[in-house]
């Protein structure tokens, strides 16, 4: 099963994650809050940007049938960026987020939209 697909964040976005180049990103294409704006971003050019079709996820290289790993997901809540991990089980999708090593971090659970 392709890990290319839509998935709901559960917190009201949905994600597109793409191929770009050898990697994989994912952007936001949906939120409950579509003309919410970057403004947590340290690149203050991006504080007048709205959030949908920021990459959430980039650089993402498949290790594994079905793990990506060496990636970094953005919380743009924070406008921090962390390490990330991601693994497809079905139709769910755990991205885990981390500083340092991935034994201290966040696991959140997306589902597959179709």
């Amino acid at each position: 099963m392709s890990i290319i697909n839509k998935w709901d964040t559960g917190q009201g976005g949905i994600i597109e994650i793409y191929q770009a180049g050898d990697k994989l990103a994912g952007k936001l294409v949906q939120s409950q809050e579509p003309d919410r704006l970057d403004t947590k971003n340290p690149d203050a050019s991006k504080h007048t940007q709205t959030l949908i079709g920021t990459d959430i996820l980039r650089g993402f290289k498949q290790t594994d049938n079905d793990t990506w790993e060496d990636g970094k997901v953005y919380d743009p809540t924070s406008g921090k960026s962390y390490s990330a991990k991601l693994t497809l089980k079905g139709d769910t999708l755990k991205v885990r987020g981390f500083v340092g090593m991935a034994l201290l971090g966040k696991t959140v659970e997306w589902k597959r939209t179709a």
